[in-house]
C-alpha cells in the first residue's frame, strides 16, 4: 500500500520508524515530558497505542557453513491523531509498517522488502498484552523467552527463532532514554541483546539453515526530534564475550552532535549508561551509492567510555531506498566491531539516516 502525498506526516513517521531511533517522531499534538515509570514484562513487550510512534527492531548476524548473513526486521506502529475521534471501523487510527532485509556477505548483495496496512480487519494487528504483531503475511510474536519471526517475500524470506540468553537491558535511566536537550525529547526504550538465533533464510530460491546472535530494540515515544537535527548514527553490537554496546548521536547540518548516548553492559552484567558528551563518532572511510549518489561513512571510529572502537561495514552497499513508499533513503547494515588493539570483538548493526537529505518534521 503506497502512502499518498497527502499523508506526509505519516510518511515521515514511517521513515523514523523503519530506522533504529524511530521512536523520536511525533506530529499533531503537543508533547510533554515522559514520566519515569517501571517497565513491566510481558505487558511492555506489547503495543502502546496511546503513544505516537513505536517500533520493534531485530538485527543480527548468522552463518550457514561458510556463508555469512546479516538480517534486519522492523515492525513499526504509527498513531494517526486526526482520526482518533472517528467512529468508522474503516478510519485509519493506527498504521503498521514493516521492513525486512538480508545482507548476503559472500554474494555482496542486500535484499529488502516492506509491508504497510492500517490496523484492523485481521490484516494488521498488534497486541497490547505481549509482543504479537501481524502485518499481512509477516509476523513477530513472543512466547516466554522465545520470539518467532516469519517474513516471506518474493525474492527472499526469514523464518527465525530467537531465545533470550540474558536479562532485559533498560536503556537510559531505567528505560527512559533522553534523545535531546529538552527533557520532552525522550522515549521508553529497552533492548534484548545476545539473542540466540536459529532458523532459515531463503535467498534466490535457496534455503540456508542458520545459527547466530541477534539484538532486539523496542521503543515508544511522543516527541519530535530536537530542532536542528538532520539525522543520526546508531550502533547496536553483540560482543563475542557476551557484552553489549549501544551508541548513538543525533547530527546537525554541519555534522556536529546535537545529542549522544548509549550504554555498555559487560558479560558480568554490570551496566554503564553513557552521559551526553561521552560518545564521539568520527568517520574514517566513505562510500558513494551509485543508485542515489548519496555518500555514507562506512567505517567509523566510535569513542565510548568502554573503549575506542572501529566500526566497519562488512559490505559497503547496504543502502535502503524506500522512495516508492515511505520516501526515505538510509543506510543500515551488518558491521564488525574492532577494539583499540585491532582485534575483532563483536558484530552488529550500524544505521545512518539523513545523509541523502535532512529529516523534515
Amino acid at each position: 500500500m503506497h502512502i499518498s502525498h497527502g499523508h506526509n506526516h505519516i510518511r515521515r513517521a514511517l521513515l523514523l520508524g523503519s530506522a533504529g531511533l524511530a521512536g523520536l517522531a511525533a506530529v499533531g499534538r503537543p508533547a510533554h515530558a515522559l514520566p519515569a515509570k517501571t517497565l513491566t514484562f510481558p505487558r511492555d513487550r506489547g503495543a502502546h497505542p496511546d503513544f505516537k510512534t513505536e517500533w520493534w527492531y531485530i538485527t543480527g548476524r548468522c552463518v550457514s557453513g561458510a556463508r555469512e548473513f546479516g538480517f534486519q526486521l522492523t515492525f513499526f506502529r504509527s498513531r494517526v491523531d486526526s482520526t482518533q475521534g472517528m467512529a468508522s471501523k474503516f478510519a485509519a487510527k493506527q498504521l503498521l509498517f514493516a521492513h525486512a532485509a538480508i545482507t548476503d556477505v559472500q554474494g555482496k548483495k542486500l535484499w529488502h522488502d516492506q509491508r504497510i496496512a492500517r490496523d484492523g480487519f485481521g490484516v494488521a494487528t498488534s497486541s497490547q498484552s505481549d509482543m504479537a504483531i501481524k502485518l499481512r503475511d509477516w509476523s513477530l510474536q513472543a512466547d516466554g523467552k522465545r520470539y518467532t519471526a516469519e517474513l516471506p517475500t518474493a525474492d527472499f524470506g526469514l523464518t527465525l527463532q530467537f531465545t533470550e540468553t540474558q536479562g532485559v537491558l533498560l536503556q537510559g535511566k531505567n528505560g527512559l532514554s533522553r534523545k535531546g536537550p529538552d527533557d520532552k525529547q525522550a522515549s521508553y526504550y529497552y533492548s534484548q541483546p545476545q539473542l540466540a538465533s536459529t532458523g532459515s533464510l531463503r535467498v534466490q530460491g535457496k534455503t540456508f539453515e542458520v545459527t547466530g546472535s541477534a539484538w532486539l530494540d523496542h521503543e515508544w515515544s511522543q516527541e519530535l526530534l530536537a530542532p536542528g537535527v538532520v539525522g543520526w548514527d546508531w550502533i547496536g553490537m553483540n560482543l563475542l564475550d557476551g557484552s553489549a554496546l549501544t551508541a548513538f548521536r543525533l547530527r546537525d547540518k554541519d555534522g556536529g552532535a546535537v545529542w549522544d548516548g548509549g550504554s555498555f553492559r559487560s558479560s558480568a552484567n554490570s551496566l554503564y549508561v553513557f552521559s551526553k558528551g561521552e560518545v564521539i563518532f568520527k568517520p574514517t572511510r566513505f562510500w558513494k551509492s551509485p543508485l542515489t549518489q548519496t555518500t555514507y561513512p562506512v567505517e567509523w571510529m566510535v569513542r565510548t567510555p568502554a573503549d575506542f572502537y572501529t566500526v566497519k561495514a562488512v559490505i559497503d552497499n547496504q543502502e535502503l531506498d524506500s522512495r516508492q513508499s515511505t520516501g526515505s533513503i538510509y543506510w543500515e547494515g551488518l558491521s564488525e566491531l574492532i577494539d583499540s588493539n585491532g582485534k575483532k570483538v563483536g558484530s552488529g548493526y550500524l544505521e545512518m539516516t539523513g545523509y541523502s537529505k535532512p529529516l523534515q518534521l
